[in-house]
């Protein structure tokens, strides 16, 4: 990172420092904004993550996507365009210097509509955008950034600049590297946007099971051409992005309910306990009883799983 990049990042890092002085995640006053902070590195979190931009403005981080690795830092943003089962942890962060990063949540109708104000051209579709993207992160989309966390020091000013603000990261994320594959989150009937609703499609529908040719048939797709997008925009098949889940809803309810694992498994959708437990192991490296356990001794604060996670 140079100097100038170095810099700005450590005005960002004041700005978050200031807004969150404790660790933890934080949904702010700004909708859609959350900070997050860590005194320490963490172990792998599994949550499922909605579509957001995350820049670090201190320390860095590790995501994991199927059998994918993503590390960023200040130097590297990453965008996560639809809802995605992720592992992620902080790599670098101490009591000197923590672990500081923004989240904003995308919007796609507002960025469908910062992209027909600024005339900005429509993605190609000659091909399909990952799911989880890193880009270089440049000057402005830190200083726009950077505006937008001191405004919650300024909270009379929030409702008129923070929507402004927020627009020019959007806009400035369109201009960027990976910008053909943000402005596809914008277009309705973009392949990106028909995979994204068979996610939420099978995210609300985690417990039933269902054919890829229904799906396929819903996003007005072949059944070949929507399985090869669907794994291109996630890096995993269909049915082995409902395995996972549906292991971590269980995981979550072992944990947050404390149900056993057998009820666990059987109300996300198994109907054998051996298979449940095998693909639970497979997953999250120990049995479920064992790593319940693990997460009570540690008391971890936070459940393992969130729509809202501190990636």
């Amino acid at each position: 990172m140079n100097a100038d990049l170095e810099q700005r990042a450590q005005a960002f890092a004041d700005a978050i420092g200031r807004a969150m002085p404790d660790d933890g995640l934080a949904q702010t006053a700004i909708p859609g904004l959350w900070l997050i902070r860590s005194s320490q590195p963490t172990e792998p979190l599994q949550v499922l993550h909605e579509p957001a931009v995350c820049i670090i403005a201190q320390g860095a981080k590790q995501v994991m996507l199927a059998d994918r690795s993503y590390a960023y830092d200040p130097a590297k943003y990453l965008v996560v365009s639809v809802d995605l089962p992720l592992s992620g942890h902080v790599t670098q962060a101490s009591e000197q210097v923590p672990y500081l990063c923004m989240r904003l949540d995308l919007d796609p109708v507002l960025l469908a509509s910062v992209m027909m104000e600024r005339g900005l051209d429509r993605a190609r579709e000659t091909g399909i955008g990952r799911g989880l993207l890193l880009s270089a992160t440049e000057p402005e989309l830190i200083d726009a950034s950077t505006r937008l966390v001191r405004l919650l020091q300024a909270p009379g000013d929030i409702g008129f600049l923070a929507p402004l603000v927020v627009r020019e990261i959007y806009y400035r994320l369109m201009l960027g590297e990976q910008g053909e594959s943000i402005r596809r989150i914008a277009v309705a009937e973009s392949r990106t946007q028909r995979i994204s609703r068979s996610i939420v499609w099978i995210k609300t529908h985690y417990s039933q099971p269902f054919s890829v040719e229904t799906l396929a048939r819903q996003a007005g797709m072949s059944p070949s051409a929507f399985h090869q997008s669907f794994k291109a925009v996630t890096s995993m098949s269909p049915l082995q992005f409902q395995k996972q889940l549906r292991l971590q809803e269980a995981r979550r309810l072992m944990i947050g309910k404390a149900i056993d694992a057998a009820r666990a498994g059987f109300e996300v959708g198994y109907e054998s306990a051996s298979q449940f437990t095998r693909e639970y192991r497979r997953l999250f490296g120990q049995p479920p009883a064992r790593d319940v356990a693990r997460f009570r001794e540690r008391d971890a604060g936070a459940l393992p799983i969130a729509a809202n996670s501190m990636l």
